[in-house]
């Protein structure tokens, strides 16, 4: 018969399930199988729930951070930048070594990942609050098809917002 887990052990279970989004992962990490992992989770959805709150919420916090010092790490940018341009350090560097700086330069000038994780959330909330107006107003056939249509529509916001952005 296996152990029994310990309050603590479900806690941290439910935090890294909810971090990770997978049952299988997490049930690696602890040494239990994917089912205990499903099972602690679905035993304890207000802490999942709780869970999930916070992690948007130091989202949120972690965010608002970088926005404030926004300008402070475009002059810490504008340096690195400039010191790349050194042609005696251009010269003293090895070829990988200037490839390498090349890459990331390029790499963060064209992806945004912050930008499309934002988005991806946005659309997921509005996604999540549409289904629920419309799970609420209307019988359930009906509410199938407005929320596709509704679905639709905010894809569609989403979409315009991240281009008019660009």
């Amino acid at each position: 018969m296996a152990a029994r887990l310990t309050d603590k052990q479900k806690k941290e279970i439910i935090a890294d399930y909810v971090e990770c989004g997978s049952y299988r992962a997490t049930a690696k990490k602890f040494g239990v199988s994917a089912m205990t992992v499903r099972s602690v989770c679905t035993d304890n959805p207000k802490t999942v729930q709780k869970c999930a709150q916070k992690r948007e919420q130091n989202t949120a916090e972690i965010l608002d951070y970088m926005d404030s010092r926004k300008e402070q790490a475009k002059m810490v940018l504008d340096a690195y930048i400039k010191a790349l341009k050194d042609p005696g350090k251009i010269e003293a560097a090895k070829l990988s070594e200037i490839a390498t700086a090349m890459g990331i330069v390029i790499d963060k000038f064209i992806n945004n990942p912050m930008k499309h994780q934002l988005d991806k959330q946005k659309l997921e909330i509005e996604l999540l609050k549409l289904e629920s107006q419309i799970k609420d107003s209307q019988p359930e056939e009906e509410a199938e098809d407005n929320f596709m249509d509704a679905l639709n529509a905010a894809a569609d916001d989403v979409w315009e917002d991240s281009h008019e952005k660009e």
